[in-house]
C-alpha cells in the first residue's frame, strides 16, 4: 500500500475498475450505479474507546473497531486483529475484501472485519483476557450466529475466541457457538482449520497445473513465507511431487535447484529458530528474500506481506505465474506490469480463501450440533475451491480478462445480484 493510496481506498478503486465490465449486465443503470456506491461503504462501523481495568489494577484505554461492510448475502464474517497498526481505514478495506472473497467462493456471507489497537506481547494473559472480554460484550449486540461471525486473524487464535465466545454467552444467557469460528476443537472448532488455507491454495494450484497439462514432477514452486500457510502450501505441493525448489521466513531463504525436503526444513527452522540460523549443510543454499522472489521457477507463491511484489522489483520477476497466498502481496502496478509480459496472477481473494471456506463449515457444524470428519471437511472444501476456480477460469476465457478482474467481476455480480432481489437498489 502506498502512503498516498489507503488500503480503503484501493479496495473502492478495484470496485470501480471491474464496474466497466459488469454494467452491461444490468439494464436498470440507475440500479447499478446505487449498488456500486453502496458497496464503497461499510453497512455499519462500529468504533469505542474501550477503559479495561487490568490485574495491576490501572486502568487503560483501547481504541477498538468493527466494520460490517454488506450483508446481502448473509450474515457478515471476518477476523479480529489485535496489532498496533490497527486503524479505521485497514479494517473498512479488509471488510471490503472479506465481502468479495466469499462471494467468489460462493459462501452465503457478507463481509466484516474487526480490531483493536494494541501490542499483545506488552500484555499478561490474564490482562488479554479482559480485553477480550471487554471486546466481545461491546460487540455483543451486533453480532450473533445470523447477524456477524468473527474470527482469528492477526495476533490472536483460539485462546481468544474462547475467551470472547465465553463473554458473548454471559451476555446474551445461551450457548451460541456459531457466534465465532477458529475455536478450539473442545468449543466446536472444526477439524481441519489448521491447514485450510494452504490446503486451499494447494487445490488451486492443482486446478490450474491440470488447465495448462503442467507435470508436477517437472513444476517449479517458490514459497516467499513460511508461517502456517506457507508450511502447509509447500508441504501439500511438495507431497503431490512439485518441485519446491525455495522456502523463506523473515529472516531469508533456502534453496535447492533439485527440490527442498519441507518436513526436514521444519523441524530445522524449529530447532535453530530461523532460516538463516541453519548450519549449512550439504543441498542447503542460503538466499534473500529478494532473490527468491526473482527465481526463475513456474510458480512464484508470495505467502508472507502484502505488497512483496512492487515497482522496485517487478521487472525482475521471473516466474510464469503468481498465486497469491498473502492478501495483497502483488501492487496495482506492478500487476499491470506482469500482466504485460504474460504472467498469470492467481489472486488471493481465490487463492486464500480456504481459511474462510473451513470457517464456514465450522459454523454450518456448530449450527447442525454435528462435527464432520476430517475427510469431509478436505472433501467439500476441494469442491468449493474447484467450482470458484473453474467459475473464474471460464470468465477470465470468455471476456479474455485477467484473473483477479474476473475473480472481482464475478464476486461484486453477486452481491449486487442479492441487493436487487432483496429491493435495497
Amino acid at each position: 500500500m502506498s502512503k498516498e493510496i489507503s488500503a480503503f481506498e484501493n479496495a473502492k478503486r478495484q470496485i470501480d475498475n471491474v464496474s466497466v465490465l459488469l454494467s452491461n449486465d444490468y439494464s436498470d443503470k440507475t440500479k447499478f450505479a446505487k449498488a456500486l456506491k453502496l458497496l464503497k461503504v461499510p453497512q455499519r462501523f462500529l468504533a469505542k474507546k474501550l477503559k479495561v481495568k487490568l490485574s495491576n489494577g490501572k486502568t487503560k484505554t483501547f481504541q477498538v473497531y468493527r466494520s460490517q461492510h454488506n450483508d446481502a448475502r448473509g450474515p457478515f464474517k471476518g477476523g479480529i486483529r489485535f496489532h498496533p497498526n490497527v486503524s479505521e481505514d485497514e479494517v473498512k478495506a479488509l471488510s471490503t475484501w472479506m465481502s468479495i472473497k466469499c462471494a467468489v467462493t460462493g459462501i452465503p456471507y457478507g463481509g466484516g472485519k474487526g480490531g483493536i489497537i494494541i501490542d499483545p506481547n506488552d500484555y499478561k494473559p490474564a490482562d488479554l483476557k479482559k480485553i477480550c472480554k471487554a471486546y466481545a460484550e461491546f460487540l455483543a449486540p451486533h453480532i450473533g450466529p445470523w447477524k456477524d461471525v468473527p474470527a482469528p486473524d492477526v495476533n490472536t487464535g483460539g485462546r481468544e475466541m474462547a475467551w470472547m465466545l465465553e463473554a458473548y454467552e454471559a451476555k446474551v444467557g445461551y450457548h451460541a457457538p456459531a457466534t465465532f469460528t477458529g475455536k478450539p476443537l473442545e468449543l466446536g472448532g472444526s477439524l481441519g482449520r489448521e491447514e485450510a488455507t494452504g490446503q486451499g491454495g494447494f487445490y488451486i494450484l492443482e486446478a490450474y497445473s491440470k488447465k495448462k497439462n503442467l507435470k508436477p514432477l517437472k513444476t517449479t514452486v517458490a514459497v516467499q513465507g513460511f508461517g502456517n500457510v506457507g508450511y502447509w502450501f509447500a508441504k501439500l505441493a511438495s507431497r503431490a511431487k512439485y518441485k519446491v525448489v525455495a522456502v523463506s521466513d523473515s529472516s531469508g531463504g533456502i534453496y535447492n535447484s533439485t527440490g527442498l525436503d519441507i518436513e526436514n526444513l521444519a523441524k530445522l527452522k524449529e530447532k535453530f529458530g530461523s532460516f538463516s540460523n541453519i548450519p549449512k549443510t550439504k543441498g542447503i543454499k542460503l538466499i534473500t528474500n529478494s532473490e527468491l522472489l526473482e527465481l526463475k521457477v513456474d510458480f512464484l507463491v508470495p505467502a508472507a506481506l502484502e505488497n512483496a511484489i512492487k515497482k522496485d522489483n517487478v521487472k525482475n520477476i521471473q516466474a510464469k505465474v503468481i498465486l497469491e497466498m498473502a492478501n495483497g502481496p502483488t501492487t496495482p502496478e506492478a500487476e499491470e506490469h506482469l500482466i504485460k509480459k504474460g504472467v498469470d496472477i492467481l489472486p488471493d481473494v481465490l487463492c486464500n480463501a480456504g481459511g474462510v471456506t473451513v470457517s464456514y463449515f465450522e459454523w454450518v457444524q456448530n449450527l447442525h450440533g454435528y462435527r464432520w470428519t476430517w475427510v469431509r471437511v478436505n472433501e467439500e472444501l476441494k469442491k468449493m475451491m474447484l467450482l470458484a476456480f473453474e467459475d473464474i477460469y471460464k470468465r477470465v476465457k470468455d471476456k479474455k480478462i485477467a484473473y483477479r478482474k474476473s475473480a472481482y467481476s464475478l464476486a461484486i455480480k453477486r452481491i449486487i445480484d442479492a441487493m436487487i432481489l432483496r429491493g435495497r437498489v
